[in-house]
């Protein structure tokens, strides 16, 4: 059985899935790859011993730390931001109904109407303008048709809209053993008045 304690996790080489703390939605990297595991670039990885040299309750802070270590030198490519205990929440936005669901399409239409009409109003001689809006109301009426029929397909099965969000419980900054006591002064000098130091109690 893992164990619960992020610490001793980290310590024993377990390696961690990125995740978002304390109700944060999970951030994505500039590749857009949200689960990457730490060393998948040439950082932390199986084949190096990690130590966890400070934690945080949500992922701007321990985004910000490792910024403070890149700002200092340090080299970032061995560091790590961990993620535990995910959880996979769905936040309901409201009630969903056909006319809704309709005037949805309707939205998506008239954008892809407006795309169309642009692109024939761009070789249209006149009254171009007739053209883009045509194409508009012709996108918006069609739209919510294709809404509301998709919305009664479904039977009354999912009459609700909401958005999903990975979350965690703590985020933790892990660096290759070697670099430890470089990154715990460095972040020392952060001085926030959240921050736990790594072996802490909570």
């Amino acid at each position: 059985m893992m164990s619960r304690n992020p610490t001793a996790a980290w310590r024993s080489g377990t390696l961690g899935v990125p995740g978002v703390t304390g109700g944060n939605d999970l951030p994505s990297g500039p590749s857009g790859d949200q689960f990457r595991t730490p060393g998948s670039d040439g950082g932390t990885g199986p084949g190096n011993a990690t130590v966890t040299v400070a934690s945080y309750p949500d992922y701007p802070s321990a985004q910000y730390a490792v910024d403070f270590l890149s700002d200092n030198q340090f080299p970032v490519e061995r560091a790590a931001i961990v993620g535990t205990d995910l959880a996979l929440v769905e936040t309901v936005l409201g009630r969903m109904t056909t006319a809704r669901a309709g005037l949805a399409g309707a939205a998506t239409g008239a954008w892809f109407g407006l795309f169309i009409g642009l692109l024939f109003g761009i070789f249209t001689v006149g009254n171009w303008w007739a053209v883009i809006l045509v194409g508009l109301g012709i996108g918006a009426v069609w739209g919510a048709i294709f809404g509301a029929i998709a919305h009664s397909m479904t039977g009354g099965r999912r009459d609700f809209t909401s958005a999903s969000s990975l979350r965690a419980n703590q985020y933790a900054v892990t660096v290759d053993a070697t670099f430890a006591d470089q990154a715990r002064q460095l972040i020392g000098r952060m001085n926030w008045p959240g921050q736990q130091p790594a072996g802490a109690p909570g």
